[in-house]
């Protein structure tokens, strides 16, 4: 196809829009705009609907086996465009390249995997006293992915879907849609019926809510903010479509009390909150931390915050790249200074002056902070932290629930034991515990206003099914 991206795929074909029209690509680090793809149309999102329907009954069909071995050829192809790929990412993404390469592409390489790997452990039919029951593929499913993860957030989507028997319609965002491209050639390239997997670009404003209310399409599967995610569920509700929502998050970090060294649970902190520029759902946000010990931990911050290095994107030594969009800068920018009308105190970082060089923001750290405050308890998506202190455990734990999200949380402590403790009254859909890492076949996903149903391992695999009895016992 090269790599124009002026074409969409749908049908098994690149193919040119009905609108004619094109959305400019911008690099967040030097303000160029570098790229275009298509401004999808409504009659675009009919075409692909029309052909994941019509690839529905076959590909429904296909033996499991076989369906692995495709999706195995595809991460091969994926593989093998690492290095456009992590070019894309930090020129569409602002990611400096570092991160592009390890956390954009190489650990959603480790993702797809995963999938393929647990997909082969799931009873798709089970035997019961008088029945027979299947876990069938609902059908069409729409997959509309946020900018933040353009790559990570197509996966947990797409991936899981198809290896269930389903077909997609995915609308990446139009911010981020470069690297989404070579993923999904890398379909075509292992071989993917035609109307498998569709790829329709466009605004999420426009192509949003159509594909959503569209007649042809069985399920939502959504990532984005909580205000869009309840909008889209609403309209998706009207034909009792099944959803999925992965949405925002406000995330609290509890420092327990007696921490000797607070160095291990600040890098954690900071990897969280920093890396990717703070536009990650699951950032650890507000830090919570015995009073005792506040003027230690602010210090302690300061200076490891010395090591996360702002600059450019291409060069390997960079930590924290530019916000994705100027609007983002806009948005973080308002944030800050609203922090300090509501009497936080800003220990580390300024209110940035303005975008001409790049949507650059530096690491931003507010202590003095109280949980009512507005920047406490609304997702700001950017290299800012809230520091909240505490007189007692249990205030802890109420501060960390008192939000309306809950997709993930941590706790650091002397006794992991404790930490654990503490961990199951928080009310998050993934919870830390001290250096425990990420776990790729655990379940994804939020409480609350973090969301609805789950991604990543089993659960992540099994929310594109649905069940079937078949009462088949001779009386």
């Amino acid at each position: 196809m090269g790599y124009d991206f002026t074409q969409q795929y749908i049908d098994g074909a690149w193919v040119d829009s009905t609108s004619g029209a094109f959305i400019d690509v911008e690099n967040p680090a030097t303000l160029e705009r570098f790229a275009k793809v298509p401004q999808g149309s409504k009659e675009d999102i009919d075409l692909a609907v029309a052909a994941a329907r019509r690839a529905l009954p076959q590909w429904s069909q296909v033996p499991l086996s076989e369906r692995v071995e495709m999706m195995k050829s595809m991460l091969a192809h994926f593989k093998a465009s690492e290095s456009t790929v992590v070019d894309l990412l930090v020129k569409e993404l602002g990611a400096p390249i570092a991160f592009a390469r390890t956390k954009h592409f190489g650990f959603q390489s480790v993702r797809v995997q995963s999938y393929i790997d647990l997909v082969q452990t799931i009873e798709f039919e089970q035997k019961f006293a008088h029945s027979t029951v299947y876990r069938e593929p609902i059908g069409v499913i729409a997959c509309v992915t946020p900018w933040n993860y353009p790559i990570g957030q197509v996966v947990q989507k797409i991936v899981p879907a198809v290896l269930t028997g389903n077909t997609v319609v995915l609308k990446p965002s139009q911010h981020t849609p470069l690297s989404v491209y070579l993923m999904i050639e890398a379909f075509e390239k292992a071989g993917f019926p035609k109307g498998v997997v569709n790829l329709v670009s466009g605004k999420g404003s426009e192509l949003g809510d159509y594909l959503t209310t569209h007649p042809g399409v069985d399920m939502l599967s959504f990532t984005g903010s909580t205000r869009v995610g309840k909008l889209l569920a609403q309209s998706a509700l009207g034909s009792l479509k099944r959803i999925s929502l992965e949405l925002g998050g406000k995330s609290p970090f509890v420092w327990l009390p007696g921490i000797e060294d607070y160095r291990p649970a600040v890098r954690k902190l900071f990897e969280s909150i920093f890396m990717n520029t703070g536009q990650t759902c699951t950032a650890l946000s507000r830090l919570i931390v015995p009073r005792s010990e506040l003027a230690a931990v602010e210090a302690v911050l300061k200076e490891e915050a010395a090591r996360y290095t702002v600059g450019p994107t291409f060069d390997e030594s960079t930590m924290i790249g530019p916000l994705s969009s100027r609007a983002q800068f806009e948005k973080v920018k308002s944030y800050i200074e609203l922090g300090l009308r509501e009497g936080a105190r800003l220990i580390l970082g300024e209110v940035p002056a303005n975008s001409d060089q790049g949507y650059y923001v530096k690491p931003c750290i507010f202590t003095d902070v109280t949980n009512d405050m507005r920047i406490a308890q609304e997702e700001i998506f950017g290299p800012v932290l809230c520091v909240i202190a505490y007189d007692t455990v249990d205030e802890a734990v109420a501060i960390a629930n008192d939000t309306i999200y809950g997709l993930s949380a941590a706790v650091w402590a002397p006794c992991k034991n404790e930490a654990k403790r503490i961990a199951r009254q928080i009310r998050a859909g993934n919870v830390y515990v001290n250096d425990g890492p990420r776990d790729v076949s655990a379940p994804f996903g939020g409480m609350k206003e973090s969301g609805l149903g789950r991604e990543a391992g089993v659960a992540g695999l099994l929310e594109f099914t649905e069940y079937q009895a078949i009462f088949d016992d001779v009386a």
